[in-house]
């Protein structure tokens, strides 16, 4: 994501307690304690974001039933929650805010529930056993146009799209909202004829309704975080291409401006096949762009989005010219593989995702003979002159792999993170460096994962012991010196240097070399 909305902690405060984790990041099955059941933890502690999320169950699958009534431009919700426990309960929470509850049950029993501090708290009528595989229903109304303090809703003149990184899809359906506790997902959307419902993987059915209205449901092959689901509704068209191996790309366009989309979306297979020769085949069914109907400069404060199978854009940016866009299109391709194929298990994680989709994205670009926007036109340069301000911002950003939610996206993360990649790729050389790359998105698909996860993977399949190196570059205070290049010098700190000054909406921002 390019310019993500950084998101508020929320204000429940942190319980303690948590689970013990799988190697994949997701919540494990912890021990049923001694003393008997007891409410779960409402934490799942992560250390940018240490309210998000939920201790005591794991998600397997989400089943969400939406009907949007373009008259009150309102949606009528079902979410069907299969869970797992992974200890005894009295009570359990799900992640959510803005959100009008009806009814909840608990393996079709009604339950007690109550809202507060951006969770839906849940007493089922009986206890629930350890390991007790459970089914939430939960019905609900949201507005989409409601005022929160931050919301994962795009509302569109023609309908909505939605953009919940990092931590807004409890806006849109209650959940265990951590891109750790990956799920399956099926979303079923009920629109006016006139509209097109689309959402993240495959369209399974459509159904003809009463009422002039259709429904239609998709299904996803491949667990998704809920940060990466995407569900729009508007007058869109869809359009459908082959890339390489067959894959289906499929494009969502507003049918006002589909013609003049077209050669933005020309460029896919391209980007396509020249990704996967590197990263290896593609990770999911299908992949294709969603120029969001709107142009509004307050819809979202980003340039693209990584949902899963559909990268959210704003139109216009898509009607430049390929070399003012196709760098960025890279990067967001790039994410299928690192963010959303493999996630972070932390939001501390964030820079696998970000320098990952950078350096792929500037090697595109410089390949072509593309200036960046500092006018550069060779990867050697940028990341030199990166380097030299490596010392700034771990004062300004804090060390890579060390955000708080006020710097989370910060180019710290992105060019930072490409100036670790680049130096480890310097210090092992190129074969070594894209084994590495390969072996981590093998090791670690359809899951979560670590920076100790990528600095294990490194360290066996690099050739070398490089865990103390990786860590100097990823959690110093200081930048180490850069392989191969003993003449870069980093510009010494200003004694009066300190955080930048930042708007009062903290979510915004737009710092991806590739713009």
């Amino acid at each position: 994501m390019t310019a993500p909305a950084a998101a508020l902690i929320g204000t429940a405060a942190v319980l303690a307690g948590g689970t013990t984790a799988h190697a994949d990041g997701r919540p494990g099955d912890a021990p049923a304690p001694a003393a008997g059941p007891a409410p779960a933890p409402e934490t799942l502690a992560d250390p940018v974001f240490p309210n998000l999320g939920n201790g005591g169950y794991r998600v397997d699958a989400y089943h969400l039933d939406l009907s949007y009534d373009a008259t009150t431009t309102l949606v009528d919700a079902t979410a069907t929650l299969d869970l797992r426990t992974t200890e005894a309960l009295t009570r359990l929470s799900l992640d959510s805010l803005g959100l009008d509850i009806r009814t909840v049950r608990v393996d079709g029993r009604t339950a007690a529930f109550e809202q507060g501090d951006e969770k839906l708290r849940i007493t089922p009528a009986r206890p629930l056993r350890a390991r007790q595989r459970v089914t939430v229903c939960v019905t609900y109304t949201v507005d989409p146009r409601r005022a929160l303090a931050h919301t994962a809703w795009v509302p569109t003149p023609d309908g909505f799209a939605i953009c919940p990184q990092p931590d807004s899809a409890h806006t849109v359906f209650p959940c265990n909202d951590h891109p750790s506790d990956k799920a399956d997902f099926t979303f079923r959307v009920t629109v006016p004829a006139a509209l097109r419902a689309v959402a993240s993987g495959s369209l399974v059915c459509t159904e003809n309704l009463a009422g002039d209205r259709t429904a239609y449901t998709y299904r996803s092959r491949s667990p998704i975080a809920t940060e990466l689901v995407q569900i729009t509704v508007g007058d869109y068209v869809v359009k459908e291409r082959r890339g390489s191996h067959g894959l289906s790309l499929r494009d969502v366009v507003p049918a006002a401006r589909a013609e003049a989309l077209e050669p933005a979306l020309a460029l896919t297979p391209g980007l396509v096949e020249w990704l996967e020769a590197r990263l290896g085949a593609y990770p999911f069914e299908t992949y294709g762009l969603l120029p969001c109907n709107t142009d509004d400069p307050n819809a979202f404060d980003f340039t693209g989005l990584e949902t899963q199978t559909l990268t959210l854009y704003k139109p216009n940016f898509l009607l430049q010219a390929e070399p003012k866009i196709g760098s960025h299109m890279m990067h967001e391709l790039v994410h299928s593989y690192f963010g959303n194929s493999v996630s972070p298990a932390t939001w501390a994680d964030l820079w696998i995702n970000e320098g990952h989709a950078d350096f792929y994205g500037l090697l595109y670009r410089y390949e072509r003979g593309w200036a960046d926007s500092l006018g550069l036109t060779t990867f050697e340069a940028r990341m030199k002159d990166t380097y030299a301000r490596g010392d700034q911002w771990r004062k300004s950003s804090g060390p890579v792999a060390a955000p708080n939610a006020a710097n989370l996206f910060d180019s710290q993360r992105y060019l930072g993170g490409v100036l670790v990649l680049y130096a480890l790729r310097q210090l092992i050389g190129e074969d070594a460096f894209h084994a590495v790359e390969r072996a981590f998105l093998a090791r670690h698909r359809n899951s979560s994962a670590s920076t100790e996860d990528y600095i294990a993977v490194a360290s066996h399949v690099g050739g070398q012991d490089v865990s103390g190196f990786l860590r100097d570059w990823l959690y110093g205070t200081t930048t180490p010196r850069m392989p191969g290049h003993p003449d870069w010098t980093v510009t010494p700190v200003p004694p009066s240097l300190t955080a930048p000054r930042r708007r009062s909406d903290a979510r915004w921002h737009e710092n991806s070399a590739t713009l």
